[in-house]
């Protein structure tokens, strides 16, 4: 049996096809056919003053998509509700965490209330109704990953995980564990990663988010390290002294070549992009530290996360 089409019909099936020859759409970036993930920072300005609201980083311009959206799959925002306030957070995503900079309150989840103080960290899923009550002026730090929904044109309705509170006490402990090993010392770097007993293919927070609280000592040097994964760094204290150099490519001795540096200031925030060489250093008379974000939970399950260190005398790793 012949399936017989009209012109027009033919024409519309056939109109959207696109062929071209492999290295430019390989490397879109290279070809220009979309832009890379800039590296920008946020200041503390940005929340410190001001009426109820949310703020996003946004550099959904620079990346050539909708918007709001701080790389292609995550939305960072700084959240700052005055005392006795409310606000909503109904957005279309599958995981949200927020890192409470100050400030106390709770969450309403889905008739569930959720405590919070300064510290403490809150996980989660997708809701019906989220909402965020203060009983004292309060800043979050808070990422989701609706940009990564609205690329894919889906609606977030299933829940992945339960709503989870990693509470400062808990979090500063396990962190003063790790510190306190003997071998801490020769570790790449003193952190805890927040995981979720729901992500055991992964070990991350949620199936898309990867957070880690870390302390960068007096005097120390994190060596540099990259992955795949787009890294929205928080800072949360620190003096001048501490900083952060980033590039895309690193010399035969494990140096950065032309780096950016990054001057940390508490509760700024900045993007690290994928691949690119990153090394935290203290050069102060007081110890920091940070939370980094990324989407690496998606990343590990995708098996692409492929982070590499630099070793202590063994220069660049093999490519």
């Amino acid at each position: 049996m012949t399936m017989l089409l009209k012109p027009i019909e033919l024409k519309s099936l056939v109109e959207n096809g696109r062929y071209y020859e492999y290295s430019k759409a390989a490397d879109p970036i290279g070809s220009g056919a979309i832009s890379p993930i800039p590296f920008a920072e946020f200041g503390s300005e940005l929340h410190e003053m001001g009426v109820t609201r949310i703020i996003p980083l946004d550099v959904s311009e620079q990346l050539g998509c909708s918007g709001p959206a701080t790389s292609p799959a995550l939305c960072a925002n700084f959240l700052r509700i005055l005392a006795d306030e409310a606000f909503p957070t109904n957005l279309n995503a599958t995981s949200i965490l927020f890192y409470v900079m100050y400030g106390s309150g709770w969450t309403e989840f889905d008739g569930t209330n959720i405590p919070w103080k300064t510290g403490d960290f809150v996980a989660l899923p997708t809701g019906k109704e989220i909402r965020h009550y203060a009983d004292s002026d309060t800043v979050f730090y808070l990422v989701h990953d609706e940009p990564l929904l609205r690329y894919l044109g889906v609606t977030a309705n299933t829940k992945r995980f339960k709503p989870t509170l990693y509470t400062s006490e808990d979090s500063l402990r396990e962190l003063d564990i790790v510190r306190q090993e003997a071998d801490a010392v020769n570790r790449s770097r003193i952190s805890v990663l927040l995981a979720n007993k729901a992500m055991d293919q992964t070990l991350t927070l949620t199936h898309t988010l990867w957070a880690m609280l870390g302390v960068l000592p007096i005097n120390a040097e994190q060596l540099p390290h990259r992955h795949q994964s787009v890294a929205l760094d928080l800072i949360l204290d620190c003096v001048p002294g501490c900083y952060t150099l980033v590039g895309p490519r690193i010399s035969a001795k494990g140096e950065i070549l032309n780096p950016t540096r990054v001057d940390w200031k508490p509760y700024s925030a900045f993007i690290t992009p994928p691949g690119y060489w990153h090394a935290h250093y203290n050069e102060s008379s007081k110890e920091a530290h940070l939370i980094p974000l990324q989407d690496a939970g998606l990343q590990t399950y995708l098996r692409t996360l492929d982070i590499k260190f630099v070793l202590p005398n063994e220069g660049a790793p093999a490519p």
